[in-house]
């Protein structure tokens, strides 16, 4: 069963003009504001205060999907509202709507949006040793210009208002779902997110690290290839590799001989079980195999059917379930391992799948601080 992902041919949008002249000029300067590491990005299983999310569907991208879009967005936050505070952005005109679909305990703050992946759209949030919170604005393009996102574009300094966050500006272009953290220092990115020309055109590969390493507090990136052109992400790092915890890593394993994934998975397997963090140790590293079948309902070219795009709470971790009873227990038997600590939920979103995302996609947590 392929994991394909969201498309480049979306909408009108997916012709992209190349940028031709870089903002990264030789010799510029690249050192930012951060870069003493005061800031830094904790690991997902780290206490949140809340987790943000968007009731972002519409219509026009989402066309017959959009009604179980909608329900999929809601079991998602009825499900987290169990274990911590939720807040769900939702244009003016849809606010009756997510009030009938979601639990009181989710909280409703309207917003302009475009569409629902607040992992990509929203702010990436960092802490400081004084308890501070901010949020790295990573001036969202539309995954390089693929899709309308006029309105996501300003997501992030929106959210980091209601969040009382600094806002953290930076000259990168990227998306959240192209970043996974181990809370220690270490990170691994796809460079055919951010060494790309449709987001940082000109940009250098040791330039790039330099200033992920600065606004994130990181001492050791491990890059992962990823794909370019074959989805609307370019290849995030949420479809391939998470952290669970430090020092071991699950990987998607993608057993589709037709997939574009197919190789692509296995290079990431390589690259990950040769790797060392930033501690100099090797990284442990659990596979999860795509499902073989899947319902057909709401099957789609697009259709993102892979495990890693878990979310991790408070009290729980959010999965995917496709329907194959095989690689659905094998999920739940490593996840339970590997997060003793938390209950395993795991959800039927096949609407979300269909659209090339994710739980993960669809969430953004907010750490605890001060």
């Amino acid at each position: 069963m392929s994991t394909d992902r969201r498309r480049l041919l979306i909408n009108s949008a997916s012709t992209i003009a190349i940028m031709g002249a870089s903002k990264f000029a030789a010799g510029q300067n690249l050192k930012n504001p951060w870069d003493d590491n005061t800031w830094f990005m904790p690991d997902e299983s780290a206490k949140h205060r809340r987790t943000w999310m968007a009731f972002g569907a519409n219509a026009r991208i989402w066309g017959d999907l959009l009604p179980f879009a909608r329900a999929n967005l809601a079991l998602i936050a009825n499900t987290i509202s169990k274990h911590e505070p939720v807040s769900m952005l939702v244009r003016p005109t849809e606010r009756n709507i997510a009030a009938r679909m979601c639990d009181a305990r989710v909280q409703l703050i309207e917003a302009p949006l475009d569409d629902l992946w607040i992992r990509d759209t929203g702010p990436t949030f960092v802490v400081n040793q004084a308890g501070e919170l901010g949020g790295i604005d990573l001036n969202f393009n539309g995954w390089g210009k693929k899709q309308s996102h006029g309105n996501d574009a300003r997501l992030a300094r929106l959210v980091n208002r209601n969040a009382n966050a600094q806002h953290i500006e930076t000259e990168l272009v990227g998306e959240g779902g192209g970043i996974e953290v181990d809370g220690h220092g270490t990170a691994v990115v796809t460079e055919s997110c951010f060494i790309n020309r449709n987001r940082n055109p000109g940009l250098r590969k040791r330039d790039c690290e330099t200033l992920l390493k600065n606004l994130l507090g990181l001492r050791k990136i491990i890059w992962l290839p990823g794909i370019r052109g074959q989805d609307i992400t370019d290849g995030h790092t949420d479809f391939y590799a998470r952290f669970a915890r430090r020092g071991v890593v699950i990987a998607g394993l993608e057993t589709d001989r037709e997939s574009f994934d197919y190789d692509v998975t296995r290079e990431h397997l390589r690259i990950l079980k040769n790797a060392r963090d930033a501690h100099g140790r090797k990284l442990q590293v659990i596979t999860l195999e795509s499902p073989s079948r899947i319902r057909r309902k709401l099957e789609t070219e697009d259709f993102a059917a892979g495990y890693i795009n878990y979310y991790v709470t408070n009290g729980a971790v959010i999965a995917p379930e496709f329907g194959d009873e095989r690689t659905d227990s094998k999920c739940n038997a490593v996840l339970r391992t590997l997060f003793p600590d938390r209950k395993i939920v795991q959800l039927n979103i096949d609407a979300i799948a269909a659209g090339g995302g994710g739980i993960h996609c669809a969430t953004q947590q907010e750490p605890l601080h001060g």
